[in-house]
């Protein structure tokens, strides 16, 4: 029996190393996995896509340069990490593939949260209010869809905010117009008392600098944005959060909203 000890000892190193790769292999794993925060310190840039086109979140303006709420929300969090920020400008359709691709560390692109988005990226605290809401001139008391009975209502024809208002208020005039541009023009003009739009809208009438500013009256539909990240980065989600709550309490995303947006954050945000 003696003879086959070598034997058999060999087969014990040989199922003992069997057993120990794939604890090697996950070893690997976890090491090849850099944490996303190490590794934009170390690189000494945050690399962040960007709207280029859709003001007053993303655009370029007459220097050239980018601005709006997103460029300013990217320059804060790169500052918050003390590194420099790359815009990253991308459009709907590829700004997600862009994160999972490693061509950028964040999403700030008015980017809304969605169950089928939420599987595939993770998402921060909501960094900026986007919502369909009423609009109106100050001298005209309206809180409430009930309050809009007997009011002309400016509305463009098939945007979510004309489908809601159509239920919400059935007592109002509401007048149906083929474009935004256009449901913009007819306020501006008199044509209609308010204006049922998104909050992008609402700025780009204030940009315009009616005699009569439109303030909102009450929100139709509420969906903020939120800087999107890719799944499992615990501390970068940490630290995105920990700026954006930081900058709510200190007015800096109060100060971006009336720049950008031309009205407050809204009191529920």
């Amino acid at each position: 029996m003696m003879e086959h000890k070598p034997q058999r000892t060999v087969v014990r190193r040989w199922l003992a190393a069997l057993v120990a790769v794939p604890a090697l292999a996950l070893f690997g794993a976890q090491a090849a996995h850099a944490d996303a925060l190490d590794a934009i310190v170390k690189r000494g840039t945050l690399r962040v896509a960007v709207p280029e086109d859709y003001p007053p979140f993303g655009s370029v303006g007459p220097d050239m340069k980018p601005q709006g709420y997103d460029i300013d929300m990217a320059a804060l969090l790169a500052k918050s990490m003390n590194v420099k920020v790359e815009l990253v400008p991308v459009n709907s359709s590829n700004r997600i593939p862009y994160l999972q691709t490693d061509k950028v560390d964040l999403i700030i692109s008015s980017l809304g949260k969605t169950p089928d988005r939420a599987k595939v990226i993770d998402f921060s605290a909501a960094y900026a209010p986007y919502f369909q809401g009423v609009f109106g001139p100050a001298d005209i008391n309206v809180k409430t869809p009930a309050d809009l009975a007997g009011k002309t209502v400016g509305a463009t024809r098939g945007a979510l905010e004309e489908i809601a208002l159509t239920n919400l208020a059935p007592k109002a005039t509401i007048r149906r117009f083929d474009d935004n541009n256009a449901t913009i023009q007819a306020f501006l003009s008199g044509q209609v008392q308010l204006i049922a739009a998104g909050n992008v809208v609402a700025a780009a009438i204030i940009a315009k600098h009616p005699p009569r500013l439109p303030e909102m009256k009450f929100v139709i539909k509420d969906s903020p944005c939120y800087v999107g990240l890719a799944k499992n980065e615990p501390r970068l989600l940490a630290k995105v959060n920990a700026t954006i709550e930081q900058a709510k309490t200190d007015g800096t995303l109060q100060a971006f909203s009336k720049k950008w947006l031309g009205q407050p954050l809204p009191a529920t945000f």
